[in-house]
């Protein structure tokens, strides 16, 4: 039974038919803590491109490394001045905005992939599939997605680096992400893609945590499953702090 399905997989594969290369992943560390004197940490993303029977392609191939924050309800709001009062006009909430988002690849995206590829795969900010909420125009939503990007990118939490990807001998690929001190916790997802003649031909996945740590995640943890207590203790550190400046004062 085993022998005729054998042959009948052999009969129904294609001839010439080619194996994707595998992508072997690994980062240089799975966890970052935050603590009081965090700085911001930096990423690598290193590994290798195993060929099938060890065969070299013709071309150098290209790739493109996503690091993407846990996805969060995002309200962006649009600001004007109303009678020399400046208020909240108009609005979009995007459902699923990742809290982080930087792309590298070996070149810039789009001499490396069509634009519906970019979009499938998410390979840069600009290709990110936000899923607006609401009744918004088409206009009304890229505008705000330009202002999203905008704003977060300024802040170091969406970026691209066109050239941050380097492959040694067709082999061996490394990437160096920065993550900003403000980078929000969670579990962060890693994905590697292998690209030739315009096409993604393999993938690989790996996973890190961003936790708080010590006394930053005690706080976190009270201000989440406590609330009460947590509104308490930052009454009470308000008041000391404030005696404390008052003291100081007197003297």
């Amino acid at each position: 039974m085993r022998i005729l399905l054998l042959l009948a997989a052999l009969i129904a594969a294609p001839a010439g038919a080619q194996v994707a290369p595998r992508l072997i992943a690994d980062l240089s560390q799975s966890r970052i803590d935050i603590v009081y004197t965090f700085a911001g940490a930096e990423l690598l993303v290193f590994g290798a491109i195993q060929y099938p029977d060890g065969k070299m392609p013709d071309e150098r191939p290209d790739m493109a490394i996503i690091v993407r924050g846990p996805p969060e309800s995002i309200t962006v709001r649009r600001k004007e001045r109303v009678l020399g009062v400046w208020v909240n006009t108009d609005a979009v909430r995007f459902e699923t905005a990742p809290a982080f988002f930087h792309a590298a690849s070996t070149r810039p995206i789009l001499d490396i992939v069509d634009e519906r590829t970019a979009a499938i795969f998410e390979l840069s900010p600009e290709y990110l599939q936000l899923s607006p909420g609401g009744g918004a125009d088409a206009a009304t939503v890229t505008a705000f997605e330009a202002g999203l990007l905008g704003t977060w990118g300024s802040e170091d939490l969406y970026g691209a680096d066109p050239v941050g990807v380097d492959i040694v001998e067709d082999v061996l690929y490394r990437a160096r992400i920065d993550l900003p001190s403000k980078v929000p916790v969670g579990t962060y997802s890693v994905e590697i893609h292998l690209i030739q003649d315009g096409d993604v031909v393999s993938s690989a996945t790996q996973t890190i945590s961003v936790e708080k740590s010590g006394f930053e995640r005690a706080v976190f943890m009270m201000a989440q499953n406590k609330g009460a207590a947590y509104g308490v203790f930052a009454v009470s550190i308000a008041l000391l702090l404030g005696w404390l400046a008052g003291v100081i004062l007197k003297r």
